[in-house]
C-alpha cells in the first residue's frame, strides 16, 4: 500500500503486529486523538474500555480470522481522552497461518450515527445480537442465558434508549433514522 494512500485514507487505518500498532494513519489519530506518530508501538488494548473487552473481542476475532483471515464488528472503543464511542472495525490478516501476527485494520467512528449510551458488557452483547435479528431465545442460547434474562436486558435497553418497542430500539442501536 502506498504510504500516501495509507496516511490520507478517509478512514482510520493501522498496521498491527500481534495487536500492537506499528503505524497509524492521520484519520486514526484524528478519531482517537493526538498525532499518528504517538501511536507507534502502542498496544491496541489501550483503546478498549476494559481488559475483559480486549480479551473477549480478541478471542472472537481470532476464531473468525482463523477461518477466513478477516474479521469485522461494531464495538465500543476508548479515545485518548478516555471518552467512549461506537466504532466499526474491520481487519485483514496478512499472515493467515498466524492471524494476529500481521494485519491491516480499519476503524470508523460511528459517533454521529450512534451516540454512546453506557451499557454493561452483557447489555452490549444482547444489543449486538438483537441488532442481528436474533430472537430472545436465540440470544439466550448464544450467550448461555435464559430467555427471561435476555428479556430483562432488553427491557433495560429499551429504557436506556428511550424506545417503546423492539424495532425502535434496533433502529436506535443501528443509528438509523426513525
Amino acid at each position: 500500500m502506498s504510504d500516501i494512500a495509507f496516511q490520507n485514507a478517509p478512514i482510520g487505518l493501522v498496521e498491527l503486529e500481534n495487536r500492537v500498532i506499528r503505524r497509524a494513519n492521520l484519520r486514526f489519530a484524528r478519531t482517537f486523538g493526538g498525532q499518528s506518530a504517538e501511536y507507534e508501538d502502542r498496544p491496541l488494548r489501550d483503546f478498549y474500555p476494559s481488559e475483559a473487552e480486549f480479551e473477549r473481542i480478541g478471542a472472537r476475532g481470532l476464531a473468525a480470522m482463523r477461518e477466513t483471515g478477516e474479521y469485522h464488528d461494531e464495538r465500543i472503543m476508548r479515545r485518548a481522552t478516555g471518552d467512549l464511542f461506537w466504532c466499526r472495525v474491520r481487519g485483514q490478516s496478512l499472515t493467515p497461518e498466524d492471524p494476529f501476527r500481521h494485519g491491516i485494520w480499519s476503524f470508523a467512528d460511528l459517533s454521529d450515527e450512534r451516540p454512546f449510551v453506557h451499557l454493561t458488557p452483557r447489555e452490549r452483547e444482547v444489543a449486538i445480537l438483537t441488532c442481528r435479528g436474533m430472537s430472545a431465545k436465540e440470544v439466550g442460547a448464544e450467550l448461555a442465558l435464559s430467555y427471561r434474562t435476555v428479556e430483562a436486558h432488553r427491557a433495560r435497553l429499551l429504557q436506556k434508549f428511550g424506545a417503546r418497542k423492539l424495532p425502535e430500539l434496533v433502529a436506535k442501536l443501528s443509528g438509523m433514522p426513525l
